[in-house]
């Protein structure tokens, strides 16, 4: 099929790759120029494993394009994609200006179409905002109505960061949100080569959905940090507990990882948009407010920590290793690692960190802080080293390495040296 994606964020792009690597033809838009020429280049606009090498490989087979002309895509394709940012406001509300902006850049070129296109929301969006806001869009730039000459569906991504190709060439689940069932059987046929549970349901249903899903795994993180938490107390490892409760069935071992707390572009994001939704219902989602506010502070119990071995921090160098929010990619949005490494400068410490791959980006937040090349670099004259990102390269060190520290204090934010 010939699909055109709006959007060559963090899910608009992977969304684009894998579906040129299933054998679509794919044309990618942006309105930065720059992304889009980096695309026709064969590079990748984000670091993403395997992300670069799928990209070259379906530009070459000529799957794969990237344009700034939204009209065009829209006129050379079946199926259109809207996978723009929402931001966070102030208040915690999404901001749903490029939604509304990419779906009358829609609508206008609709207006010129003849042939019945389907137009799939992909933006995390919250309950309502495709009935409320995109489709109104759609009818008014196109002059045309939904279900006789345009479809419109939602579908959420569930990609993990660092594992999003793996996430979409074999997902647990795929939503097919419908406004009817002619844009459903659409869309089902676009992933007719995908081997899993395919749900179909109304809009709300699949918006709701994703920040359902935004919200279990995260309140699943934050309750293993708090127990993770008494066990530091206690000298009990919280790994061996987490290891016990994940074989229970009704539970599980994934996100059992006690740590700093979470942190990227969705999961916080997510919940307070929830939040906001909820409170404009007149409830108090008490559960999902007291989740966001215990992982707020749980990256200061490394600090915390470090300050019972050091009264004052003044003067003294520490070592971060990992800065992007988790390993596998090179975003450092609501990562753990800014709260800490900016409460350390303002504690008087010196911060040298490495990061195999969000150095520059954190460097661009944090200002005050030596980015070095390697650990061993960063660790050298250290009086505390923090190990805050499960890189695999950190599995790698062995004692000579931190031969180099001033002392060897060393506190894992994430279990992960031997």
């Amino acid at each position: 099929m010939k699909v055109s994606v709006i959007g060559t964020g963090y899910a608009g792009i992977v969304t684009g790759v894998c579906l040129a690597e299933m054998g679509h033809t794919v044309i990618m838009v942006d309105v930065i120029k720059e992304k889009v020429d980096a695309i026709n280049r064969g590079e990748s606009p984000i670091f993403e494993e395997g992300l670069e090498e799928l990209i070259r490989k379906n530009r070459d087979s000529k799957r794969l394009e990237g344009t700034t002309d939204i009209a065009g895509a829209v006129m050379g394709s079946e199926i259109t994609f809207i996978s723009v940012g929402t931001p966070s406001r102030a208040d915690g509300s999404i901001d749903l200006g490029y939604v509304r902006q990419a779906s009358e850049d829609v609508g206008k070129a609709l207006k010129n179409k003849d042939d019945y296109h389907v137009v799939v929301v992909k933006s995390t969006v919250v309950p309502g905002t495709t009935d409320n806001v995109v489709i109104p869009a759609l009818e008014r730039s196109s002059g045309k109505g939904p279900d006789s000459e345009f479809g419109v569906c939602m579908n959420p991504e569930f990609l993990r960061e660092g594992k999003a190709i793996e996430d979409f060439m074999n997902p647990d689940k795929i939503v097919i949100g419908q406004h009817d069932h002619r844009a459903g059987d659409v869309l089902e046929k676009l992933y007719a080569g995908f081997d899993a549970p395919k749900l179909r349901v109304d809009l709300k249903t699949a918006e709701m959905i994703k920040y359902a899903n935004n919200t279990f795994l995260p309140a699943k993180i934050t309750l293993i940090n708090e127990i993770g938490n008494i066990c530091k107390r206690l000298g009990i490892d919280v790994y061996d507990v987490a290891k016990a409760v994940g074989l229970d069935k009704r539970i599980g071992p994934m996100f059992l990882n006690a740590g700093v707390g979470f942190g990227g572009s969705c999961f916080p994001k997510d919940m307070k948009a929830l939040v906001h939704k909820a409170k404009k219902l007149e409830l108090e989602p008490t559960m999902i407010e007291s989740v966001l506010k215990a992982n707020k502070n749980q990256p200061m119990m490394l600090v915390s920590i470090l300050k019972r071995i050091y009264n004052s921090l003044e003067g003294k160098t520490i070592c971060v290793l990992g800065l992007a929010f988790k390993p596998g990619t090179d975003d450092i949005r609501e990562s753990p690692a800014i709260r800490i490494v900016k409460r350390l400068l303002e504690d008087g410490a010196a911060v040298r960190a490495h990061d195999p791959k969000a150095g520059k980006n954190f460097k661009r937040e944090v200002s005050d802080i030596m980015i070095l090349r390697t650990p061993q670099e960063a660790l050298k004259g250290a009086h505390a080293c923090l190990v805050l990102t499960d890189w695999p390269e950190y599995r790698e060190l062995e004692d000579r390495d931190f031969e180099g520290m001033e002392n060897k204090v060393i506190i894992e934010g994430r279990k992960i040296l031997n």
